[in-house]
């Protein structure tokens, strides 16, 4: 599995690495970005990125300018939020523009772990691939 993980927190970032760790994702091959831009740039050149941890906030690129970047391109990867704001709005909003799930800061390995695992148990699954 290859993640990539968007936060313009370096030590968020780390954090993030830890709980996947802990989660059981130790194996998991991962990509870092401090902004949406970066991981745009990242997602597009690794074919084999899977699943995108993005936080929402970030500069010159944000999180949710970044998902709809993916899905205009037709890229489905499973794409979770990882943020501290997650408002009824903002879910709605990311929700109708292709994303997957929330994470909310603070967070521990169990949230981690238990958002990936109703993600990726879901009746209607979402690939990296394009749609044609």
């Amino acid at each position: 599995m290859k993640i990539l993980i968007a936060d313009d927190s370096k030590v968020m970032r780390m954090l993030v690495r830890r709980a996947l760790r802990q989660a059981g994702y130790g194996n998991a091959a991962i990509t870092e970005a401090c902004d949406g831009e970066e991981a745009y740039q990242a997602f597009v050149a690794d074919p084999y990125i899977n699943l995108v941890l993005s936080d929402w906030n970030m500069p010159v690129l944000d999180g949710f300018g970044l998902l709809e970047n993916l899905r205009a391109d037709g890229f489905r990867v499973p794409f979770v939020f990882v943020t501290t704001e997650c408002t009824d709005q903002m879910r709605t909003k990311a929700s109708v523009a292709g994303a997957n799930r929330f994470i909310v800061k603070p967070f521990d390995a169990e949230n981690v772990r238990f958002a990936l695992c109703l993600l990726y148990t879901s009746p209607s699954p979402r690939d990296r691939q394009k749609s044609r």
